[in-house]
């Protein structure tokens, strides 16, 4: 604050979304960027914008020749500060468009605080500009409404969690973010410690362990919203380090934690989003059903084409494909497209490609021609199994089949990749609701490639019922967990289970694990100890935070929901980093770089 004939002088007395008809006559002081500048000689126009709106300024010659020879000056992005007096508009010159646009400013004097370089792109247009372009200038980036208001939906979906957390009794408690590394998904971010040489923190990929502490140090309900880091390939809905909503309770059981996911998510969605969501309550699919009719644990609900099974088609089959893969126990899936029976084969190598990225070995594709079935391997299969894939599938004249013949994971993972593949390129999603779904009953563990087995979830999620551990010794692969997710569209946006909470408990599923009681004691130490003081029976979930709003936004880039970016490859183009540190600062922390550090 200043001071002007010895009375305060604040530098704004409005903001540029402030002024109204109600103003007219009275003398303001706005601050802001140039956002527009119109030059008719004697008279000049600027738009001024700041966070709050946009304001027209005018200033002539006649009036007040200062003001209007400064305003005659300013260009774009030129950050200044204008007095003046408010009046309304003319008729026919006011802006419906703007919440301002029946007033303007008639400016008494302008002062430039700042000026500005010409910028990188255009702040008042809506135009696309190249990513990397935008993360290098995200101070300019952000002054733009898209990229503002997206901002704006973080924040107010973040204080509306907040808040209904706290009128639930959650207490909100920071976790820390030096731990213990113990890279059990994805690559663990290090950071050494000069007063340990040769020891590292970990940054956490989720403060899972801490949380359940918090529940056996008797803190009941906790909630926060927590960074989380993962050195992993980021893609265009998962990054190196995010924010999610972590939560936990103590006393709880599965119903309790799912009936709170969809009660906080159907009011995210109706109080921020435009679309209503297609169901209410809330379909619930096991993961057995889910992969059985969709391919996904995290199905779209938004269309149909639901996977079917063609292996009774082929009860005695020739065709080396299909034989082979039901020898091994296998199957065939399959979806049936409307109406794309005169697919390209353009078209079909495309969608080929798409079942190959999630391991299938190639894609069968059969044509409803009227009473004819046209198919690439159609001359090694009998009438009677051509006839057999039409029945089966439920295909009419004009329809297409696709389907791949694998092991039933394989099978019904790459056929149900291609289903949403096909669902979105083919316009068949309706896009004016949402689809929410509730998955459960998943595995307790799974294959590891080599043959292993490892945890479906986390290490700590608690079987469906103490029975479930029977099968571990015989068919871990029958065993059913306690983790529950929610899909939203067909993205996976929040998930969490109820905890194994006995000792004995935790290190039998570590042992399925290959994970021995020493393994487990030096990795797992602090929440096994704990396990033996009282541990109280908890659950929880963890969601996304730029998920939710991007699904909200109706964007595909999780990018745009960060303040500062970076890019696909994890690179800060603003502060450009990671960089190098000095000999000085390696040596200090007994550290030394070995090779050449690849150029970005």
């Amino acid at each position: 604050m200043r001071l002007q004939n010895g009375k305060p002088d604040v530098l704004r007395t409005h903001t540029c979304g402030d002024v109204r008809a109600a103003d007219a006559g009275r003398e303001v002081t706005l601050c802001g960027w140039v956002h527009t500048r119109r030059d008719h000689g004697d008279l000049t126009f600027i738009d001024l914008r700041d966070r709050y709106g946009i304001t027209q300024v005018v200033a002539t010659a006649k009036e007040r020749a200062e003001a209007h020879a400064a305003l005659k000056d300013v260009r774009a992005e030129w950050v200044i500060r204008v007095r003046g007096t408010v009046r309304a508009r003319p008729e026919g010159t006011r802006n419906p468009k703007l919440p301002t646009g029946d007033v303007e400013l008639v400016a008494t004097s302008v002062e430039v605080l700042n000026p500005s370089k010409t910028p990188p792109f255009y702040v008042n247009e809506e135009t696309p500009v190249d990513e990397t372009l935008r993360w290098k200038y995200r101070y300019v980036d952000l002054r733009r409404e898209r990229s503002r208001e997206l901002m704006r939906l973080r924040h107010e979906v973040v204080d509306f969690i907040r808040r209904y957390f706290i009128d639930r009794e959650f207490w909100e408690i920071e976790t820390t973010n030096l731990i213990r590394g113990d890279p059990t998904g994805a690559r663990d971010f290090v950071v050494p410690s000069r007063h340990y040489p040769g020891k590292f923190w970990a940054l956490p990929q989720s403060p899972q362990q801490l949380k359940q502490i918090l529940m056996y140090g008797g803190i009941d309900k906790y909630f926060q919203m927590a960074r989380a880091y993962r050195d992993e390939d980021p893609r265009s809905d998962r990054v190196t380090e995010h924010t999610q909503l972590d939560v936990e309770m103590a006393f709880v059981e599965r119903e309790d934690v799912m009936a709170l996911i969809e009660d906080l998510y159907t009011r995210i969605i109706e109080r921020f989003s435009t679309k209503p969501l297609m169901r209410k309550p809330w379909p619930r699919l096991t993961f057995a059903e889910a992969m059985r009719r969709f391919g996904s644990d995290k199905p779209d609900l938004r269309f149909g084409m639901e996977l079917v099974d063609l292996g009774g088609a082929f009860p005695k089959t020739a065709f080396a494909v299909v034989r082979d893969a039901l020898a091994k126990g296998g199957t065939v899936r399959a979806i049936v497209v409307p109406g794309k029976a005169d697919a390209s084969r353009k078209e079909i190598d495309g969608w080929t490609e798409v079942a190959k990225g999630r391991g299938a070995k190639g894609l069968l594709s059969f044509a409803m021609a009227g009473s004819e079935v046209r198919s690439p391997v159609a001359k090694f299969l009998s009438a009677e199994e051509l006839s057999a894939i039409r029945s089966a599938s439920g295909a009419r004249d004009g329809d297409l089949v696709l389907a791949v013949a694998d092991v039933e994971r394989v099978a019904a993972d790459a056929v149900g990749r291609l289903r949403q593949h096909l669902g979105e390129t083919l316009g068949l999603v309706d896009g004016s609701k949402h689809s929410a779904v509730l998955i459960h009953e998943f595995p307790l563990v799974e294959h590891t490639p080599d043959g292993g087995w490892t945890f479906s979830h986390n290490p700590f999620s608690g079987p469906l019922t103490p029975d479930e551990l029977r099968w571990l010794d015989s068919e871990p692969e029958r065993a059913r967990s306690s983790q529950y997710d929610f899909a939203l569209d067909g993205r996976e946006t929040a998930g969490g289970s109820i905890r194994i909470y006995q000792r004995s408990m935790q290190e039998r599923v570590f042992k399925q694990m290959g994970i021995t009681k020493e393994e487990a004691a030096q990795r797992f130490g602090a929440i096994l100890d704990a396990l033996d003081y009282g541990a109280p029976p908890t659950g929880g979930f963890a969601g996304g935070i730029e998920r939710i709003c991007m699904t909200l936004a109706g964007t595909e880039n999780i990018r745009e929901l960060q303040a500062f970016p970076k890019t696909q490859t994890g690179y800060d183009l603003l502060l450009d980093a990671p960089a190098a540190i000095t000999q000085a600062e390696l040596d200090e922390l007994g550290l030394r770089v070995v090779g050449k550090p690849e150029q970005r």
